[in-house]
């Protein structure tokens, strides 16, 4: 007779510890292609953050070096520490420019994100589709055009001699007309409605792009409920574009808050510094007084500002509002 194979009671039986053999190979080569394939990864990210920390990190680090300092940009310098920080929040002129840029929020984010939403509900609702395309074209168009050629053009368009005063005559309201952009009062809405030209298109388009992915099932759902277009806007539509809103609302933030081009092409800041925006001040303290260490401090100061702004909003589209 056989003697009897005695096993120590918590070991594993053989047979099941040689079935555990392949499951244990199987994870372990898992595991190393996932290594593997993180490190093939960095490969490819890597020369790209090399890239960015040198361009805006290392950009960053020399404009925070230089806020510290007091320099012309030419000779030497001398240690300044937060004077030029403080200088920014005591200057009436350098936290007018910010507060006019707070203004240009509501013609370059407010005005093209809402009206773009309505103009995408509308054109996206419309069963033409000839005349969507030709909706979607023009809309398109002032992104063709460089922000410095836009200026250019309405500057031109705004003149006292322009197409928008030769409009106002045609229809009888000729005593309404003025240089718009040499307006005390009305310069910086002037400038603001050039804004809401560039970048109505922009926002028109990317939320009606979105609109088609959204869920066809969901507006039919709506309607079966007994939704009508404007209670299916609000409860279908407005959900669904959560993400994309706060993308246009970002952009726009950002451009309203550094806008340069336009405002130094179309009125250089003037009427005295009525529409002087923090952009065009950093450039003219920079290479016009030649103070670039305050130069420096009030472009850390603006880029806070937006950070402040847009980080909230950011927030607010992962988390749906809660």
């Amino acid at each position: 007779m056989c003697a009897a194979r005695v096993y120590a009671p918590g070991r594993a039986h053989p047979s099941k510890h040689q079935a555990m053999l392949p499951k244990a190979r199987l994870l372990s080569s898992l595991r190393l292609r996932a290594r593997r394939a993180g490190l093939g990864g960095w490969v490819y990210v890597v020369p790209a953050l090399a890239v960015y920390g040198w361009l805006v990190l290392g950009s960053l680090g020399t404009a925070l070096q230089y806020s510290l300092y007091h320099w012309d940009g030419v000779g030497e310098s001398e240690w300044a520490g937060f004077d030029n920080y403080i200088e920014v929040f005591r200057n009436d002129e350098l936290l007018g420019a910010i507060l006019h840029s707070f203004v240009l929020i509501g013609f370059y984010c407010v005005i093209p994100v809402s009206c773009g939403l309505v103009m995408a509900a509308v054109i996206h609702g419309g069963r033409q589709r000839s005349l969507g395309t030709w909706a979607r074209t023009i809309l398109f168009v002032p992104q063709l055009i460089p922000l410095v050629a836009s200026g250019i053009a309405w500057k031109w368009m705004f003149a006292t001699t322009g197409p928008v005063n030769q409009f106002l005559r045609a229809v009888g309201l000729g005593s309404i007309t003025r240089a718009w952009l040499a307006d005390y009062d009305l310069a910086l809405p002037a400038v603001g409605l050039i804004g809401v030209w560039c970048l109505l298109g922009f926002c028109t388009l990317l939320l009606l792009t979105c609109m088609t992915r959204i869920d066809p099932t969901l507006y039919e759902a709506a309607r079966i409920d007994g939704a009508g277009p404007v209670r299916e806007f609000f409860a279908v539509t407005l959900p669904g574009l959560r993400n994309q809103i706060a993308v246009c609302v970002t952009v726009t933030i950002i451009l309203s808050m550094a806008s340069f081009d336009i405002v130094f092409v179309a009125t250089g800041g003037g009427p005295g510094t009525q529409t002087m925006v923090p952009g065009v001040q950093i450039y003219r303290r920079a290479f016009t007084y030649h103070e670039v260490g305050l130069a420096s401090a009030y472009g850390i100061v603006l880029m806070a500002l937006v950070l402040l702004l847009i980080l909230p909003i950011q927030r607010l589209s992962r988390t749906g509002g809660r």
